[in-house]
């Protein structure tokens, strides 16, 4: 599968190596250009690329980027991808400590909403609340007892089934989460967020989880 990350920090770096070793063509863009990322290209085999090209001929698309920085992706991002792509959108509104105040998100919109709305295209909201170490170190083989399990949220179902099978490969159980204006479960400061645990335990975290935001997690 062709695969093109947007954001070579720690889950995107982590999720390069994992679908790499897996043999998918990865194509991974950063902020800082194609040359700022060669150790990576060098352990991996991945392309390094801008950010329209990761998206060229995609099947998926990996938005893991500081949520301040998805207004200043470029406006045609998904213009080549391949048909029928799919976005996972892996990012989290940090107001004190990186993005500053996001208006819309302060009076109530989802997060994934918020960066689905700038993007212009269905996304998937996983690897949100995963430790970027736990990408390398938890997968497990389908049926293990206890395998650890990812929620994911979007309103594309077809693009939701292309996500979750992506991380059942990676090792990982999956719960769907709902829709996106549902995704408020799986943000900052709720029981799932940073859980690495199977499905009984993410089903019941996200069905514990407040609309509430909390004040750590608000501008």
């Amino acid at each position: 599968m062709q695969i093109g990350i947007i954001g070579a920090g720690h889950i995107g770096g982590n999720l390069t190596r994992r679908l790499t070793a897996l043999g998918h063509q990865v194509a991974v863009a950063n902020s800082r250009g194609p040359e700022t990322l060669s150790d990576l290209v060098a352990e991996t085999g991945a392309t390094a690329v801008t950010a329209t090209e990761a998206a060229r001929g995609a099947e998926i698309v990996v938005v893991t980027i500081p949520l301040k920085n998805v207004p200043d992706l470029p406006d045609d991002l998904f213009a080549e991808a391949a048909e029928g792509f799919a976005v996972i959108d892996t990012g989290n509104y940090y107001p004190q400590q990186r993005d500053g105040r996001i208006a819309a998100i302060e009076e109530g919109q989802t997060e994934s909403g918020w960066t689905q709305q700038h993007l212009g295209h269905p996304v998937v909201k996983a690897f949100n609340g995963t430790y970027a170490q736990d990408i390398l170190d938890k997968p497990q083989p389908a049926g293990t007892p206890g395998r650890v399990a990812l929620p994911v949220a979007g309103d594309d179902e077809a693009g939701k089934r292309i996500v979750r099978d992506l991380i059942d490969e990676l090792g990982f159980d999956t719960v769907d989460a709902g829709r996106i204006d549902e995704s408020w479960r799986q943000q900052p400061g709720t029981p799932v967020y940073g859980l690495a645990a199977d499905v009984e335990a993410i089903r019941k975290a996200l069905a514990e989880a407040s609309p509430e935001r909390p004040a750590d997690f608000r501008a």
